[in-house]
């Protein structure tokens, strides 16, 4: 007979009469694990101990001299309501039966009959159990449907600027057909690696791999440097997904890997900043490709990064072009205001 987490049930026993308490208590040290008993007299130790100590089942005598069952049985569902009330009474009628019932006792036994009090006690425990259970359940269900509305709410949202800032930044339907359908695919492939997860944090590493996967086709041309341990939240993680997602594009189009011999360099490592918390540093590093210059004008995957990292992840981000090739710098906090909220 155990309570919800594993350990000795606590029974609150309302009984005036120290012989019946005695005979009572000897009947629950028959269980296997006894429980743990406190036992009041009168209606101002009754009141108190529902006040000030929780309890996973009460028993009660039906006849008390400052009191009575029933208003024991009221005060109980008003203070307490989902704890089980058995009545262990020496006569009750079957109309005080039937009230009691009806005002919320969960069972009755009568004092010569007390052999069936481990029983009635386990049964009352385990129902309060399958209770609790079914209520978690519900909760959970409801507070799934609710994050899977928010989550596909933002998922259109981005997608619906995916689309917009796409087509501005492009002049051709061919242009925009293939970088509309590159970006939509990055936000599928983090989507798939965080429902691996089960929409648990996820590791930047396994991120990082999963965005470069396709432009991969030689491992030796992208150097995975220092890399710290690292977890993002789901929110988190689809954002750095996104960043990776630019930056190895850019790349196989216009940088390092558009020919046969550029290489890419990364590196991560956290360290504690001046803020108290912990910050993210990740530098991207391109070599050996075509000759690079700043570009005229800061296209949608740039702005894409940038907002990324400022907004979404509260962070910094620095972009430079070196004629060797371009390196980019970003900086962010790993506890942030995204951190604890659904996405």
């Amino acid at each position: 007979m155990q309570d919800r987490d594993g350990s000795q049930p606590r029974i609150l026993l309302l009984e005036d009469s120290s012989v019946d308490a005695e005979l009572i208590e000897t009947q629950l040290d028959a269980c296997d694990p006894p429980a743990l008993v406190t036992r009041v007299a009168t209606r101002a130790a009754y009141a108190q101990a529902l006040e000030q100590q929780k309890f996973d089942i009460i028993l009660s005598d039906f006849s008390l001299p400052d009191f009575d069952g029933m208003g024991a049985l009221e005060m109980a569902v008003a203070r307490a309501p989902n704890i089980p009330f058995i009545f262990v009474s020496g006569v009750l009628g079957e109309e005080a039966a039937i009230e009691a019932f009806r005002k919320g006792a969960t069972d009755y036994i009568l004092k010569q009959r007390l052999i069936r009090l481990p029983a009635a006690v386990e049964r009352a425990l385990k129902e309060t159990r399958n209770r609790r259970e079914r209520r978690r359940a519900e909760e959970q269900k409801d507070l799934l449907v609710r994050e899977l509305s928010h989550r596909v709410k933002n998922n259109l949202a981005v997608i619906l600027s995916l689309v917009r800032r796409t087509a501005a930044d492009n002049i051709s339907v061919e242009s925009y057909r293939a970088k509309l359908i590159d970006r939509i695919g990055a936000l599928a492939e983090a989507h798939s690696l965080l429902f691996e997860r089960n929409w648990a944090d996820t590791d930047l590493l396994s991120i990082f791999r999963r965005a470069v996967t396709p432009y991969d086709s030689d491992p030796s041309r992208i150097d995975i440097g220092q890399h710290d341990l690292v977890t993002l939240n789901p929110a988190n993680a689809l954002s750095v997904g996104m960043i990776f997602n630019e930056l190895v594009t850019n790349a196989s189009k216009y940088g390092a890997l558009s020919n046969e011999v550029g290489r890419v360099a990364v590196e991560w490592y956290v360290e504690s900043g001046d803020d108290g918390k912990r910050w993210l540093h990740l530098r991207w590093v391109e070599s050996g490709g075509p000759i690079v210059a700043a570009p005229g004008h800061q296209g949608f995957g740039s702005r894409l990064i940038r907002a990324n990292v400022e907004y979404e992840l509260d962070g910094r981000v620095v972009v430079d072009y070196p004629p060797e090739g371009a390196l980019v710098t970003l900086s962010f906090p790993l506890e942030n205001r995204q951190s604890s909220s659904p996405i």
